[in-house]
C-alpha cells in the first residue's frame, strides 16, 4: 500500500498526525508545510494518485529561475496530511512544529506519472504563495546512497524574480491556512481555531481575562487602540470620498508626500465586526462584486471597526495596475487577481481620524495592514521631489503620481489638498453613440464621446480601439437597448462626426486614454480602458490642466484605413487603428531605424491568432506608399520592399504588418553595415539577472573593441545589445567579429553562455547569436511591435533601466508614447552620434569576473 510507510514510522496515539487513507478520486492538489523538526525545512508535497507525493526541501522553495534546491524524497503522506497544522510531540517521527505555508494547485506538463518515473516532473504551480512554472528533477545518486535526492527548480516566467530580490520564506514566513507563524503553533493548546480570534499578529496581544464572550467589546478595543486627538464616535454608513485635482506635474517641497496612483475601482472597506462592505466612490455597495479573498483578508485585519479608504486593482506581469485587466476579470467572473491598495484610514476602532494629519492616519493604517504582500497591501509613499517621483513613474509605464499634503486632515469633496499628475491624459466621458463594427455584425466599431459643460453634454471625438471582441459585443448589447433617435449633444454635429452614428441615450460612462487635445477640442489618439460603472454620467465634465509640455505636431497621413476596427491583439484589444496611432505617436523615433533600409516583414491579416507569414518582397496590391528596392546583387529577383516616410509605415500597418525587421546596413552602402547586433538569448531556467549580466558583458567586450553599446528589449524572450558603426567593414568582417565574440564568451563561461543555435546545447544557458550580422539577416526593429501576447514592443532603454531588471515585455503599444513623452532624455539620442568603426577583426579572449 501506497501509506504503508507512512503509518509504520508513527504512532498515531502519541501524534496528531492524521492516519489517513489513499483516496481514488484524481485531484490536483499542492502544499508547502513549514517544519521546524531537527533543523527548519520546508515539505513539498503534490498529490497524484490519491496520495501526496512528497519532498523535505532542505532550504525551502526559491524565486529565483534556475536556483536549484536540494529536495530529498521521502515517503508518500495521505492527502488529509494537507491540511495538518500543530505540533508533533519530542521524540517521534518528524518530531517539531508544522505549519502550512502555501496551498494551492498544480497543473503536470505533460504526463506526470512518466515524468514521476524518469525524475523529471514539469508543472505549474497556482498558490497563495507560489505560481507559475516549477521542476522537479532526480539527481543520479552515488554507489550506496540509501536516500534519492532531487532538485526543486523554479521556471523562467513572470513569476520569477531575480538575484537580491527579497526572499519570499523571509517575506512571507507565516501559515497560508491561518496566518499564525511557526512560533504561534508551538505548544498550543489542543483544539485552538483560527474562528476563535484574530488570524494576524494581533494574537500575539496580552490575554484578556475569560469571559463570556471571547470577542472584544467596542469601549475594550477603542481603549486599546486610543489615538491622540481622534474623536470618539459610532462608525458612519458612508464617507463622501476626498478627491484629487489634476495638476501638469507632481509637486515639490517637504510638505508633500507622493503616492502611486492607482488604475482601478476607488472603494471604501467599510468593517464592523468582522463584517466587511465594500462602497464606491458615490455609495455603491459593490460588496458581492470581487469575490470572498478580498473580503476574507479585510476581515481578518484586527480590528473591530474600520473605514479604509483604497483601490482595488488588478496588476499585470509587468507589475502595474491595469484598469482594463480588472475589466476583463470581472466580465469572465475571475476573482484571483484582485488587490486590494490601502491610503487612508477614516476610522478605526470607534475613533474619527479625518480631523488628523494625513501622516498620522497612515501610520495608524499601516499599523493594521500585514507586511506579507498578501491580497490587501499598504500603499506606501515617496518624500523625494514630486517630479522625480512623477518622471520614475512614467518611465516604468504607471499611471502617475497622487501627491498630498503631509499634514492636511481629510475633507470630502475634490481638493488642492490632494493633487495628480498623471503620465498620459486620462478620463471619464459620456457615451453618447456608436458605430456598429465593419467585421462583425454584433459588436461596436468604436464610441461616440461627450462631456458636459454647464447642462449642455459636448462632444469630444471617438474612441476605436481598446475593445476586445468580447467587450466589443457586450458593448454592443448594451447599448442598443439604450438606442434613442434623437442626438443627446447640446449642439449639432459636423457630417464626419455624425457619420454612421447610432445614439443612446447618454446614461454610460467610459474611462479613455489619449494622447492630447486637439485644436477643436477632440480626443487625439484615444483608447478605451473600460466602463465606469461607479460613475454617474451628469457628474462627467472635461478634466483641462495648463501643459507645461506641449507635443510635437503629428505628420499628416494621408492612407486610409480600412476596417479600422479589425481587432490585431484580441486579448488587449488593439486595433488596426490603434498601431496607426502608436506608430504615429513613435514615428520620430522608429524612423531613423526602419527609413532607406530593405525590411523583412511579419504579416498577420487576422491578428496575432491567426496565420502570419513573413514576406522580404512585394505583394499583389502593394500599395504605393511602400517602396520597391532591388537589390544590387540580384537585379533579375524579385524587388524587396522598403519605406521613406510616415505613409510608408501606415500602409504596413494596413497590410497587417506587426512585426518589422530592417537589414543592419542601408540601401546607400548595402554592402557596409552600420550597426552591429547581439541577440541575448536565455534557455530554459535562466534567471533574468543572468540575462542582464550577459548583457554587461557584451557591453564591455564592445567597450574593448572601441564601439559603443546600446541595449533594448527584445519584446520575447532577451535582451539586445546593438553597437553603431561608421559602415568601413563589410559583412564577412562583421560576421566573423561577432561570431569570435560570441564564440569568446562561451569558451570563458561554458556554464553560463552557448554560441551555437541547437537548442540540445541551451538548457540552462543563454544562447549568444551573432547570426543577425550577415547579409540578408535581419533583427527586429527598436520601438517595433511583436506579434505576441501582450503587444509588447521593442523598447530600447538605458542600462540604469536594464540594471534595474526591466523585462523583455515591460513595454507595450499602450504604455509606450506615454514614456516617450515622460522621458527626459532619449536612452538611444546618442546612438548615431556614437558610430564608430570597426578596427578590431576578432574579440580577444577575456574571463568574466
Amino acid at each position: 500500500m501506497a501509506l504503508d510507510t507512512y503509518r509504520k514510522k508513527r504512532n498515531f496515539k502519541a501524534t496528531s498526525e492524521p492516519r489517513g487513507r489513499q483516496i481514488t478520486k484524481a485531484g490536483h492538489s499542492f502544499v508547502v508545510q513549514k517544519h521546524d523538526a531537527r533543523r527548519l525545512h520546508y515539505d513539498f508535497r503534490l498529490e497524484l494518485d490519491g496520495v501526496l507525493k512528497s519532498w523535505a526541501v532542505t532550504r525551502g522553495p526559491s524565486l529565483v529561475a534556475g536556483e536549484k534546491r536540494l529536495a530529498v524524497h521521502v515517503e508518500d503522506h495521505p492527502l488529509q496530511y494537507g491540511d495538518f497544522e500543530g505540533t508533533i510531540p519530542k521524540g517521534e517521527y518528524g518530531g517539531g512544529t508544522v505549519i502550512v505555508w502555501d496551498r494551492g494547485t498544480w497543473t503536470p506538463i505533460g504526463d506526470p506519472h512518466q515524468g514521476y518515473a524518469k525524475g523529471h516532473l514539469d508543472f505549474e504551480l497556482d498558490g497563495e504563495k507560489l505560481h507559475g512554472r516549477w521542476h522537479l528533477v532526480r539527481m543520479h545518486g552515488k554507489p550506496g546512497e540509501k536516500r534519492e535526492n532531487w532538485l526543486l527548480i523554479k521556471g523562467d516566467d513572470d513569476y520569477a524574480q531575480p538575484e537580491g530580490a527579497p526572499d519570499i520564506l523571509d517575506a512571507l514566513p507565516d501559515s497560508a491556512k491561518t496566518g499564525r507563524a511557526l512560533a504561534d503553533v508551538a505548544g498550543e493548546e489542543p483544539g485552538w481555531s483560527s474562528r476563535t480570534g484574530p488570524i494576524r499578529k494581533a494574537a500575539k496581544a496580552k490575554p484578556r481575562p475569560k469571559t463570556t464572550d471571547p470577542a472584544p467589546t467596542e469601549a475594550e478595543t477603542t481603549k486599546d487602540t486610543k489615538i491622540e486627538g481622534a474623536k470618539e464616535g459610532p462608525l458612519p454608513a458612508f464617507v463622501e470620498p476626498m478627491l484629487a485635482t489634476l495638476v501638469a506635474t507632481a509637486p515639490a517641497g517637504e510638505r508633500w508626500i507622493h503616492e502611486i496612483k492607482f488604475d482601478g475601482y476607488r472603494l471604501q472597506a467599510r468593517i464592523e465586526a468582522g463584517h466587511v462592505k465594500l462602497l464606491t466612490r458615490s455609495g455603491l455597495d459593490w460588496t458581492t462584486k470581487f469575490g470572498t479573498a478580498i473580503m476574507d483578508g479585510l476581515a481578518a485585519l484586527p480590528v473591530r471597526t474600520a473605514l479604509i479608504d483604497g483601490e482595488l486593482v488588478v496588476e499585470t506581469s509587468t507589475g502595474s495596475s491595469d484598469f482594463s485587466a480588472l475589466q476583463a476579470d470581472l466580465s469572465a467572473g475571475r476573482s484571483d487577481r484582485f488587490v486590494f491598495y490601502a491610503f487612508d484610514c477614516l476610522y478605526l476602532d470607534g475613533q474619527d481620524l479625518r480631523a488628523l494629519p494625513l501622516i498620522r492616519r497612515k501610520a495608524a493604517l499601516e499599523g493594521i495592514i500585514p507586511s506579507d504582500n498578501g491580497l490587501v497591501r499598504y500603499s506606501g509613499h515617496f518624500d523625494e521631489d514630486g517630479a522625480l517621483v512623477l518622471r520614475h513613474a512614467c518611465r516604468l509605464s504607471l499611471e502617475g503620481v497622487v501627491s498630498k499634503l503631509r499634514d492636511a486632515p481629510y475633507r470630502s469633496g475634490r481638493s488642492k489638498s490632494w493633487v495628480k499628475s498623471k503620465c498620459s491624459a486620462r478620463q471619464e466621458f459620456v457615451v453618447a453613440g456608436y458605430v456598429p463594427s465593419t467585421t462583425s455584425r454584433h459588436a461596436i466599431g468604436s464610441l461616440v464621446l461627450g462631456a458636459y459643460e454647464g447642462d449642455e453634454l459636448q462632444p469630444v471625438g471617438r474612441v476605436g480601439t481598446g475593445f476586445t471582441q468580447a467587450v466589443a459585443a457586450d458593448l454592443f448589447k448594451a447599448l442598443d437597448a439604450i438606442r434613442t433617435d434623437s442626438s443627446p449633444f447640446g449642439v449639432p454635429l459636423t457630417s464626419d462626426e455624425a457619420r454612421d452614428v447610432v445614439f443612446v441615450r447618454p446614461e454610460r460612462v467610459a474611462e479613455v486614454e489619449f494622447r492630447a487635445w486637439t485644436a477643436d477640442g477632440h480626443l487625439r489618439h484615444a483608447s478605451f480602458r473600460g466602463l465606469r460603472d461607479d460613475k454617474p454620467a451628469r457628474d462627467i465634465v472635461r478634466e483641462v490642466v495648463k501643459m507645461t509640455k506641449s507635443d510635437p505636431p503629428e505628420p499628416k497621413r494621408t492612407v486610409k484605413l480600412t476596417h479600422p476596427d479589425r481587432v490585431y491583439w484580441p486579448a488587449e484589444g488593439i486595433t488596426k487603428a490603434g498601431l496607426a496611432d502608436y506608430y504615429a505617436d513613435v514615428w520620430r523615433f522608429i524612423a531613423p531605424h526602419i527609413v532607406g533600409r530593405p525590411l523583412a516583414l511579419l504579416r498577420c491579416p487576422n491578428g496575432i491568432d491567426g496565420p502570419s507569414f513573413f514576406q522580404k518582397h512585394a505583394w499583389a496590391g502593394i500599395s504605393p506608399k511602400i517602396q520597391l528596392i532591388r537589390d544590387p546583387k540580384d537585379k533579375a529577383g524579385e524587388p524587396l520592399v522598403g519605406i521613406s516616410d510616415l505613409d510608408g509605415l501606415l500602409a504596413l500597418v494596413q497590410s497587417a504588418v506587426l512585426e518589422i525587421h530592417p537589414w543592419g546596413s542601408t540601401i546607400a552602402d548595402w554592402e557596409r553595415p552600420d550597426r552591429i547586433i547581439i541577440d541575448l538569448d536565455p534557455g530554459e531556467n535562466v534567471a533574468w539577472q543572468a540575462v542582464i549580466d550577459a548583457a554587461q558583458e557584451v557591453r564591455q567586450r564592445f567597450a574593448d573593441a572601441g564601439l559603443a553599446g546600446f541595449v533594448k528589449t527584445s519584446g520575447g524572450k532577451g535582451l539586445h545589445i546593438v553597437a553603431p558603426l561608421t559602415p568601413k567593414a563589410d559583412w564577412p568582417a562583421i560576421k566573423a567579429f561577432t561570431k569570435g565574440l560570441a564564440s569568446a564568451m562561451a569558451a570563458d563561461s561554458p556554464e553560463r553562455f552557448v554560441a551555437t543555435i541547437s537548442k540540445a546545447k541551451r538548457g540552462g544557458k543563454i544562447l549568444i547569436d551573432y547570426l543577425r550580422n550577415q547579409r540578408g539577416s535581419t533583427a527586429v526593429a527598436p520601438y517595433s511591435t511583436r506579434a505576441r501576447p501582450g503587444a509588447a514592443i521593442s523598447a530600447p532603454i538605458s542600462w540604469d533601466e536594464a540594471a534595474s531588471g526591466i523585462g523583455p515585455t515591460h513595454f507595450t503599444v499602450m504604455s509606450m508614447p506615454a514614456r516617450l513623452a515622460a522621458l527626459a532624455n532619449d536612452p538611444w539620442a546618442d546612438f548615431f552620434t556614437a558610430a564608430a568603426p570597426l578596427v578590431t577583426a576578432k574579440p580577444s579572449r577575456r574571463k568574466a569576473a
